[in-house]
């Protein structure tokens, strides 16, 4: 008798309910069970909110001292110099997958498959696509002073600020370079401000604009020819990666993806980066950057900060997007329906299907989509250039 309920002691004492020393891992791990909710069953970026929720999940449950956790924030602590060594041989699994988070790589390798992915021909139909982009990316700097103002330091602040520009990828590739200690509640914002896009642009949009700008309808694009798709991504790169070296490994593999996409002799490699490659690498990006918000690190006041002004900013880089569209209405004699600039966010395609339900809304007639497009696309190399121009500032 003796024998079993020793048994049934030692049990008890290495099972997670005896562990819980923190009333925060509760908390997250309640937390982890709404986000993964909203993931499955409102659909709200259900690729990477899943994984981000159930790796926040594993990472905050509690187990005995001694063992071996699943993340362990320790071996992360000192970020000037990280024993890889020493990671390799006692971090857990969400340790060593995050290797690749922290040296760039899932960031760029999804970066990667969006260009083989992406269409940039609506933008290239109309060049003008590329300041409704690079408007749109006005949160990201106003973010950045608030953040300053409320006293995050600087390298804090530009992780916070590329939340205005709704790439999720982006926001963890400058996070992780820049304020890694941030990184979980950086991405939980940006991807859910990225799944709210529907909620949050179309007040502003129409607050902005008059029932007369939102019913213009704009004339079909231009074919682009097959030699202008292929040659665009070379030129970018080079002259991108000439003025901001930086931004090589985010808008590089971007490039590439589009040139695999376009070239028309590799459909196997475009295939694979769009699909198995892209699959494989949202897994380990979404669950290893969920093992980082650990409650320890997450329930702070810097996190409710972080919510607050990730939602500014992506208000801001709205307002700028359609503020230019309206300026480019007024130049060009009503031909530029404004609706279309809140698209130079970066979250393809939601953001240019937001502009078009918004156009139909004024005028069943109207078809915005394809111009939207163009500044959509448009979106996702202005926040890159952004996050480059953040990480040579700060780094």
């Amino acid at each position: 008798m003796d024998m079993i309920f020793d048994t049934l002691k030692d049990l008890w004492a290495s099972s997670g309910f005896a562990n819980i020393i923190n009333i925060g891992q509760v908390v997250m791990i309640l937390l982890a069970c709404v986000l993964l909710y909203l993931g499955i069953a409102r659909g709200f970026e259900p690729l990477l909110l899943v994984g981000i929720a159930f790796g926040m999940l594993l990472t905050n449950m509690p187990a005995p001292a001694g063992e071996t956790r699943i993340f362990t924030p320790e071996l992360w602590a000192n970020m000037e110099s990280i024993d890889y060594g020493r990671i390799l041989r006692e971090g857990g699994l969400f340790d060593i997958l995050y290797i690749g988070v922290k040296a760039g790589i899932y960031p760029s390798l999804i970066f990667l498959g969006v260009g083989a992915m992406t269409d940039f021909g609506p933008m290239l139909a109309n060049p003008r696509s590329l300041l409704l982009g690079a408007a749109a990316q006005l949160g990201i700097y106003c973010a950045m002073i608030l953040a300053i103002i409320v006293n995050f330091n600087g390298q804090e602040a530009g992780s916070i600020a590329i939340i205005g520009g709704a790439d999720g990828p982006t926001a963890i590739w400058l996070t992780s370079k820049l304020a890694p200690h941030l990184l979980g509640a950086i991405a939980i914002a940006a991807y859910s401000y990225m799944a709210l896009v529907p909620l949050i642009q179309p007040p502003i949009m129409r607050a902005l604009t008059t029932k007369k700008e939102r019913e213009i309808k704009m004339e079909q694009l231009r074919h682009v020819s097959k030699r202008e798709k292929i040659l665009f991504p070379i030129v970018v790169s080079i002259a991108s990666i000439l003025v901001l070296p930086a931004v090589a490994p985010l808008l590089g593999c971007l490039m590439l993806g589009n040139l695999l996409r376009e070239c028309g002799v590799v459909d196997r490699l475009s295939d694979t980066a769009q699909n198995a490659l892209m699959n494989i690498v949202v897994i380990f990006l979404s669950v290893s950057v969920g093992a980082t918000t650990v409650h320890t690190n997450f329930l702070t006041r810097e996190t409710l900060l972080i919510v607050v002004l990730g939602l500014l900013a992506f208000a801001f880089s709205t307002v700028g997007g359609v503020m230019l569209g309206k300026l480019m209405c007024k130049l060009t004699g009503g031909k530029i329906n404004p609706l279309i600039g809140s698209a130079g966010v970066s979250a393809v395609p939601m953001a240019a299907r937001v502009s078009q339900k918004e156009g139909q809304r004024a005028n069943p007639s109207n078809y915005l989509l394809m111009h939207a497009m163009g500044a959509n696309v448009a979106g996702v190399i202005g926040s890159a250039v952004a996050a480059g121009f953040l990480l040579a500032v700060f780094s």
